[in-house]
């Protein structure tokens, strides 16, 4: 009986923010209201963990650190945001558009993890927004800047929720995760994805022209100190809405998920490129993986999660407020993601083989 109910709760958290527009644009309370539901299935039926001052601490306290960064990089870009963008703005007119693409993609890519997914896909916005570029060259470098962003945040468990929610559920037996384990377990593979984005946005369209008279990329709205505690209101609402959702979540992947082949789960995982990859990560990942599983699993939630707009939050901010289409952002995401998924699949298979 329980399995029925946790697994409805599951198709509930994958379908509804897809088909109802109520809950995409409060997806936040949705996930906590489910959290909440799924932990007490598992408390109705006497099934550990549950409810307890142990959860309950956890879910209060483990988004306060991602929370802090967001308030405190949501400041710093406030209030030096026109210094930032004139800045970036005269390196790319010294240094040419082929040699500031890269940088931008490495950079932002190399700077997630510390200053936040979210902060680094506004700054990337405001620059976007000053640069006199061609439209579908702006476009191509904000996909593949997000992608950047995407890899890089998971290296901290301040970068992004999916990294916040993997640390909370391997930090203790057997892995004890602290705040490098997942620079120490991934950024072998990480820094040459950043790397090799930089010099594919580089060589892309390099016959572009710049001038006055370009129709580039325009921001919808600038960022206001208001919409700074929005943002992370939000996101300490989601962390802990993710880590309820994974501790309800967990007799199901105990049960069942845990036993899926791994390269099964990897493929399987590229439907974050249409949900959030965090809910994802907080519904699979558990500490009775063994460590090539975890790996697989969260390098396909971060890859397939730039090939579409809602698979992760740098998208989805990048996206609304450039104006970006889902076509759009397909007609690049799509291809390169996949290249990117069969490319690290082919190195995990011959790494863990």
């Amino acid at each position: 009986m329980i399995e029925i109910g946790l697994i409805s709760a599951i198709i509930l958290v994958l379908i509804l923010p897809l088909t109802l527009h109520v809950i995409e644009k409060n997806l936040e309370i949705f996930l906590f209201i489910m959290g909440v539901l799924v932990v007490s299935i598992s408390h109705f039926w006497g099934i550990e963990p549950a409810w307890s001052m142990h959860l309950i601490r956890e879910s209060l306290v483990e988004p306060i650190m991602i929370t802090l960064a967001v308030i405190t990089i949501g400041f710093l870009v406030y209030f030096f945001r026109n210094k930032i963008t004139n800045t970036v703005v005269n390196i790319e007119r010294k240094i040419g558009s082929k040699l500031f693409c890269f940088v931008l993609i490495m950079v932002l890519g190399l700077l997630s993890s510390i200053i936040t997914a979210i902060m680094a896909a506004i700054i990337l916005v405001e620059i976007i927004s000053a640069l006199k570029l061609d439209k579908k060259y702006e476009i191509k470098l904000t996909v593949l800047s997000c992608f950047s962003i995407g890899l890089g945040a998971v290296l901290t468990p301040i970068g992004e929720p999916l990294s916040t929610i993997t640390i909370a559920k391997l930090k203790g037996e057997p892995f004890n995760a602290d705040f490098f384990f997942l620079f120490r377990e991934l950024g072998l593979y990480v820094l040459p994805g950043i790397l090799l984005l930089a010099i594919i946005g580089s060589i892309i369209n390099p016959s572009v022209k710049k001038g006055e008279n370009i129709k580039g990329l325009v921001e919808e709205k600038s960022s206001n100190i208001k919409e700074i505690f929005v943002y992370a209101g939000k996101v300490y609402i989601f962390i802990m809405a993710l880590i309820l959702l994974g501790s309800g979540f967990k007799p199901i992947v105990d049960m069942y998920i845990i036993k899926f082949p791994t390269t099964l789960l990897y493929w399987i995982n590229s439907l974050s490129a249409v949900l959030d990859n965090a809910t994802l990560a907080a519904a699979e990942i558990s500490p009775k993986m063994n460590l090539p599983q975890i790996k697989y699993i969260l390098i396909g939630f971060l890859i397939s999660g730039g090939m579409l707009i809602p698979g992760n939050i740098p998208n989805i901010i990048s996206a609304g407020r450039l104006k970006i289409t889902s076509w759009e952002w397909a007609k690049i995401g799509l291809p390169i993601g996949f290249v990117f998924m069969v490319v690290y699949f082919i190195v995990f298979s011959l790494i863990f083989s």
